[in-house]
């Protein structure tokens, strides 16, 4: 059972490192003319993920676009990163969880 659960975590990390490389690009290019902001949709990305396809990053719509054909906004960025995170805390808390809940079954059975 931890498997399979662990192999959902690995996906939802997978995912999130994703997103992480984007927003780290997206950062990089943040003064390259004509760079167009990606990112990845977290639920139709896992959702494939779980279905063994690799996530996809794909074109932000509707920023602003400065002169020069470059959207990408700093704090909209600021903010990917900290959801990116934030959730990667989450699982990483969600895992340890798991993982504290085996060992302790293997303890009381151990004990009995």
């Amino acid at each position: 059972m931890f498997q399979r659960v662990a192999a959902n975590f690995e996906k939802y990390l997978n995912v999130l490192s994703v997103r992480q490389k984007a927003v780290a690009s997206n950062i990089a290019n943040g003064d390259t003319p004509g760079y167009q902001t990606s990112d990845v949709n977290f639920q139709s990305e896992f959702q494939n993920a779980l279905n063994g396809q690799a996530a996809q990053t794909q074109p932000v719509e509707n920023l602003l676009s400065k002169p020069d054909g470059n959207n990408v906004d700093l704090d909209r960025e600021a903010r990917m990163l900290a959801e990116t995170a934030i959730r990667f805390q989450m699982v990483t808390q969600l895992a340890r969880g798991e993982i504290r809940s085996i060992r302790s079954a293997i303890q009381d059975g151990r004990q009995a």
